[in-house]
């Protein structure tokens, strides 16, 4: 990093400096300093800090903060050392639930403007660390209608036989029918509390949402594949490319304007400037790695040693393949690692077309 040109972040309209600090009990922590103006002590009384109501008590001011509890180590750093220091950077006094209790962190000062400031700091370090969650939950269409995991399975069968022998491909990459779907885009939902509130914004997507589809399902074929990377003969992840019947564009309006809404509502970051709409068929983190799962073993891959495929022979012979229509009535948001009675992701909201 070139000390001289950090990196910026943009926190509800301030800018700050990111700078990166060695120390031991992380790989890196991220510390902060503000380049606005200076905080002053004679701040109005009915002054929030960002969403936060600052309230006037007998021994000073007071604010209590959601954190969600994965999030408390990043505060009070190794022996507690982050949160002495921010402090006494900000002369406040930080008050922390145990370790995974679910709770609000409060802040509490004789000046306003010092509680302003220690909320900010704590802000900053929640958001930097956030970014580092694995993802828990994704925005999906469900693709397991009964007539294309039909397709799919065919598709499966005949790819075995005829390209068994390619590079890398064998019947542990393709992706369980049960599980096709669009991913729309991914979410890290830290406790019950976000979960219900992304929940509550799905369901605020329905009006443009019906709007578009006119409060009709939409007739999508499933059609022809596509692959990721840019070699064919060293393949990731294979897809099938979905369209809307009528050649319309409302599929990817759908997902795009789903998107643009979680951003906005800071409970997804925006990878693309379009959505990526594909069906996963193939993926080799699917691969087992039979000789750990014969040890004893986890039997799934990492991203670090996945193995890729040969596709070159699939995409000749299959270029076209036809998976099957769906008539797509439902966004759902879906939680990572857990499936329902019917072999799909666990739903923990969704949302209706008509």
């Amino acid at each position: 990093m070139d000390v001289l040109r950090p990196p910026l972040i943009n926190i509800n309209g301030r800018i700050y400096r990111k700078n990166i600090v060695k120390e031991e009990h992380y790989e890196e922590e991220d510390d902060f300093s503000y380049m606005g103006p200076p905080e002053s002590e004679d701040v109005a009384e009915d002054e929030t800090c960002d969403s936060h109501f600052i309230e006037q008590t007998d021994k000073g001011y007071r604010c209590a903060i959601d954190v969600p509890s994965v999030l408390y180590k990043y505060i009070i750093g190794k022996k507690g050392e982050t949160r002495r220091r921010l402090e006494s950077d900000t002369k406040t006094s930080i008050i922390i639930p145990k370790q995974g209790v679910e709770g609000q962190i409060v802040i509490t000062g004789s000046h306003k403007a010092a509680v302003s400031s220690a909320i900010t700091r704590v802000e900053l370090l929640v958001e930097s660390f956030r970014k580092k969650q694995p993802f828990s939950h994704f925005l999906s269409f469900p693709l397991n209608d009964p007539k294309v995991q039909e397709g799919f399975l065919r598709f499966k069968d005949e790819v075995l036989q005829q390209c068994s022998q390619d590079h890398g491909v064998e019947g542990s990459i393709f992706q369980n029918p049960a599980k096709l779907h669009l991913t729309i885009g991914t979410l890290a939902l830290l406790n019950d509390t976000e979960v219900r509130k992304a929940c509550e914004h799905l369901q605020q997507c329905q009006s443009f949402i019906r709007d578009i589809t006119e409060g009709q399902p939409l007739p999508l074929e499933v059609t022809g594949i596509e692959y990721m990377n840019d070699d064919p003969a060293m393949v990731d992840v294979l897809y099938a490319k979905v369209n809307v019947k009528d050649g319309s564009d409302k599929l990817q309006l759908i997902a795009d304007r789903l998107v643009e809404h979680f951003v906005s509502a800071g409970l997804m970051v925006r990878e693309w400037d379009r959505v990526k709409l594909h069906g996963t068929v193939m993926n080799t983190l699917f691969r087992k790695d039979f000789s750990a799962e014969d040890s004893g073993g986890a039997g799934r891959q990492t991203s670090s040693e996945r193995e890729a495929f040969d596709a070159r022979s699939i995409l000749k012979k299959f270029d076209s393949f036809c998976f099957g229509e769906l008539e797509l009535n439902a966004v759902h948001l879906s939680q990572r690692y857990s499936t329902d009675c019917t072999g799909y992701y666990t739903s923990a909201g969704s949302l209706r077309f008509s």
